[in-house]
């Protein structure tokens, strides 16, 4: 269950303009209430229908009092341009707005609304008011309509609200050569997020100071429980529950005045020596509740993770958009068998933060092979370099997604859907075969063109839809995407 979230409670209020008949709004109002608990969505409606300045201001103070964090504006006639935007100038939450559709020919004289008019004059205010709210791609439809509409402002408003109460916390600079994920924190201040950067040490310190915290053999008991006999190493439990109790208290007491928090932590090369093992495996135990923990100090790795468990209301992960599938793996295990060339294909890997729930059976808590060569002694058994979860990533549908300060201080964004494929890795760390279509397309004139990191984001199912929409409501003006051959990308070569 992820309660590091927030819980969206949605208001409708409906508006009417003054020369049209204000009981039209009211029963197509009441029509989308039902058509959205029909689909098992609670909407509190508000009572006063607005056709001024004034019932505009009783509205949003009787959503406010009913508890409502995201409202819906709906046009059930033409509607009042100008008291109508102050709902979204005066309401503090996300805000979305749509309007009815003409319900039937046999009554387009005292039946018909003009509401597809009134969206014009409504979106035209709004800018002239800089507001920014949600529109859907086709805003105008039935009460089953809006209410599809509703569902898919439900996620984006959650984004929104998590942000404007997100801190992202800190441990430590990120490691030496990997600079690619340094990003200016303006970009942070911009969205509303706060950001506490703090020393490996005082981790380190906080750690030591939850040596024998009673709590600790309970997390050991929920560790076992979660990977099963034989998945784990029973002697470091109480070292990794340790860091997980540290954590959590962190996050509580250092949460300040925001409610949610993500951590971007420094998890290599002094980590594993002064604390006896690898974090990943606690990074992938906080995640699959709803807090990030991004590796390598990764902070636009961490917030990329946080939209992402808002959006899908599920677990994510960060992984390296890292090597290319092999020719024979390839021919053996995809072609024919799956419609992606090969370029279209590659692995994404880290070394073992994904959750549990997100990987095959046979996964296991095992150690960090490259940090094995590095930090112990040669041919020696892994000691403090274990502590990876491990396992190949299960076939699923994904969105590979990233949101980025970049190096002149602007923020910038990619989405790509795509899926893990059902083949075998051979490989190690958490890690699996992923197809996107027009990847190599995509890597070229997006990835390496545009200077994003090796990091990327992974929520698991098909949100590039929604992800899009709330990189338009943050004000990131380059959404980058996987585009079809049909649209050559701005620095594609049209000759080759």
């Amino acid at each position: 269950m992820l309660t590091n979230i927030p819980a969206v409670k949605l208001g409708m209020i409906a508006v009417s303009r003054d020369c049209f008949i204000v009981s039209l709004s009211k029963r197509r109002c009441d029509a989308v209430t039902e058509a959205c608990r029909a689909e098992g969505m609670d909407i509190y409606q508000c009572q006063t229908i607005v056709e001024n300045e004034r019932d505009a201001l009783k509205a949003v103070d009787e959503v406010k009092a009913a508890g409502c964090n995201a409202l819906v504006v709906f046009l059930g006639n033409f509607g009042p341009e100008t008291p109508e935007t102050i709902l979204a100038q005066r309401f503090d939450g996300p805000v979305m707005y749509a309007a009815a559709a003409e319900e039937t020919g046999k009554d387009l004289i005292n039946g018909r609304g003009d509401a597809f008019c009134g969206m014009l004059n409504c979106s035209y205010n709004l800018g002239m008011r800089h507001l920014k709210a949600f529109i859907p791609e086709y805003p105008v439809g039935t009460a089953k309509d809006v209410a599809r509409m509703i569902g898919e402002f439900q996620p984006i408003a959650r984004v929104l609200l998590g942000l404007s109460q997100l801190k992202i916390i800190t441990f430590g600079p990120r490691p030496q050569d990997f600079f690619a994920c340094n990003a200016p924190i303006k970009g942070l201040y911009e969205l509303g997020v706060e950001v506490e950067e703090n020393s490996e040490l005082d981790l380190l310190v906080a750690y030591k100071a939850h040596k024998d915290d009673p709590r600790i053999p309970d997390v050991c008991a929920d560790m076992a429980k979660e990977m099963g006999e034989g998945c784990y190493y029973p002697e470091m439990s109480a070292r990794m529950a340790q860091l997980e109790l540290t954590l959590l208290d962190w996050a509580d007491t250092h949460k300040g005045a925001r409610q949610y928090v993500a951590f971007a932590d420094k998890c290599w090369p002094a980590f594993p020596e002064a604390f006896g093992f690898e974090p990943c495996y606690v990074n992938s135990r906080l995640v699959s509740r709803g807090i990030p923990v991004s590796c390598e100090v990764d902070i636009y790795g961490a917030l990329s993770e946080y939209i992402g468990l808002c959006v899908s209301g599920d677990a994510v992960t960060i992984l390296d958009i890292n090597n290319s599938v092999p020719a024979d793996l390839y021919q053996e295990d995809i072609a024919g068998k799956f419609p992606y060339d090969q370029t279209e294909t590659f692995m994404g890997f880290h070394c073992g933060n994904t959750p549990s729930c997100k990987l095959c059976q046979g996964r296991a808590v095992k150690y960090q092979l490259i940090q094995h060569r590095l930090l112990e002694p040669k041919d020696s058994e892994p000691d403090f370099t274990r502590g990876t979860l491990e396992g190949d990533i299960a076939a699923s549908d994904i969105t590979f997604y990233r949101l980025q300060c970049d190096s002149e201080g602007q923020l910038r964004a990619y989405i790509a859907q795509g899926e893990v494929l059902p083949v075998k890795t051979r490989s190690f760390g958490g890690i699996g075969v992923f197809a996107i279509p027009e990847m190599d397309r995509f890597y070229r004139h997006v990835l390496l063109e545009k200077r994003y990191p090796h990091h990327g984001a992974v929520a698991f199912g098909h949100y590039g839809k929604a992800l899009f929409e709330v990189m338009k409501l943050l004000g990131v003006k380059d959404i980058a995407y996987n585009q079809p051959k049909s649209l050559p990308y701005p620095t594609e070569n049209p000759f080759a």
